[in-house]
């Protein structure tokens, strides 16, 4: 007897799968503006994305495109970072300084903007300020001991970011940004992702809108790197959130998690590039090149695990078919039966989800690399990388295949 599966007859759980556009938002501090440009771009090119993801400063850009106050999330997403650069103080002035080019062995002039060094003195008021600014911190998301808030041997933090929550309110609608959770009421809403660390467990803790009412504390817990000195936020009663960073910079392993049945499209904004075209050739670069490898995307062997599970499901399905025509039933128990239909009907329902198509927008050096480029805030940096997002985004859109990016839109 031969068992025939015609292929041309789609598996019953591919034909029941919806296809979700997805955005993956790096952190980065200031070079989160990059996908402000990203953003922008597939806006314009009306794209429409169904989940935002982002961790660290993707999270900020991600509940602002998700839950903007306007019918412009891109247009909120760019004053939102404008705003913010334009708050950075300019005290000290730029810096020259002579650079040795080993590939070139000559020195060169190199002007350093100072932005990073005020934002490390002066803070940047309208995202954080450090400590001993205290007059410029609201505190709106801790109670404060003022007497061990100036002695430095019980600091666990040197920058207070509850700034921030206060910059958010004139941007998101906390209301919108949690419509997600009725789609009943309001289908368009995005489905928003964000990713923080438990301090005490080191175990991640994902943030879904159709699950937690976000609030600005969700936002500045995902957004508290340590390493630079930046404070966990309490987000529940004894459990404290940190910067999502530290585990994961490209949070796609927690959308499969939590969208583990639907196809998905992802679109991933790199602020920290994989591959670069030579060896560093001095500290500052040695520096600037571990970070990127220290945040960059490593995600491919959860994209391969996950095109290994879609494989997998689809096996699952042929062989239950044969099983369903050919087995004789009465030779098996009927709780075994009744266990393999339950456990067919489980992973067939609701999982499965296949990667149509990865399109990676990765940031390029607009500048000769510094130890502290993520702290430049200066306006004019800003709209560069704003700029520069949108720019390669549109080129990367325009030379990828019509087919890949049939969205239903």
């Amino acid at each position: 007897m031969s068992y025939e599966i015609k292929e041309e007859s789609p598996p019953r759980h591919k034909r029941t799968r919806a296809l979700e556009n997805v955005l993956i938002m790096q952190g980065g501090g200031s070079l989160g503006s990059f996908a402000c440009g990203v953003f922008k771009a597939l806006v314009k090119q009306k794209i429409k994305i169904d989940i935002v993801a982002g961790t660290s400063i993707g999270a900020v850009n991600a509940a602002i495109s998700v839950g903007s106050k306007s019918d412009q999330p891109e247009q909120d997403l760019e004053d939102f970072w404008l705003e913010v650069s334009e708050s950075n103080l300019q005290i000290i002035p730029d810096l020259w300084m002579y650079e040795w080019d080993s590939y070139n062995k000559e020195y060169l002039v190199k002007k350093i903007s100072s932005s990073s060094i005020n934002a490390a003195i002066f803070g940047v008021p309208k995202m954080f300020v450090p400590r001993w600014q205290w007059g410029n911190s609201s505190s709106l998301t801790r109670k404060i001991d003022e007497v061990s808030y100036f002695d430095p041997k019980n600091w666990t933090y040197i920058y207070d970011h509850s700034p921030l929550e206060k910059t958010l309110e004139k941007y998101i609608d906390y209301k919108k940004l949690n419509l997600a959770a009725m789609q009943e009421e309001e289908p368009n809403v995005r489905r928003l992702i964000m990713t923080a660390v438990d301090v005490m467990t080191g175990k991640p803790l994902v943030f879904d809108n159709t699950i937690t009412e976000i609030k600005a504390k969700h936002i500045l817990a995902c957004s508290g790197y340590p390493i630079y000195g930046f404070p966990w936020v309490e987000v529940e009663e004894n459990v404290y959130g940190w910067d999502g960073s530290l585990l994961s910079n490209t949070p796609i392993r927690e959308v499969l998690f939590v969208s583990p049945r639907n196809d998905k499209n992802i679109f991933i904004v790199e602020n920290y590039p994989q591959k670069i075209d030579r060896l560093p050739t001095n500290m500052v670069e040695v520096i600037n090149r571990y970070k990127d490898i220290l945040f960059c995307d490593k995600d491919m062997y959860n994209i391969q695990l996950s095109k290994l599970i879609t494989r997998h499901i689809t096996l699952i399905e042929k062989l239950y078919d044969i099983y369903e025509k050919y087995t004789d039933k009465t030779k098996i128990k009927e709780d075994e039966l009744k266990k393999i239909k339950e456990e067919y009907t489980n992973l067939i329902q609701n999982y499965g989800a296949e990667i149509k198509s990865v399109t990676r927008i990765i940031r390029s050096e607009s500048e000769s690399p510094t130890m502290f480029q993520n702290a430049n805030f200066s306006t004019k940096t800003i709209k560069k990388l704003i700029e520069q997002g949108e720019k390669k985004t549109l080129e990367k859109l325009a030379y990828t295949e019509p087919l890949k990016f049939d969205f239903n839109l």
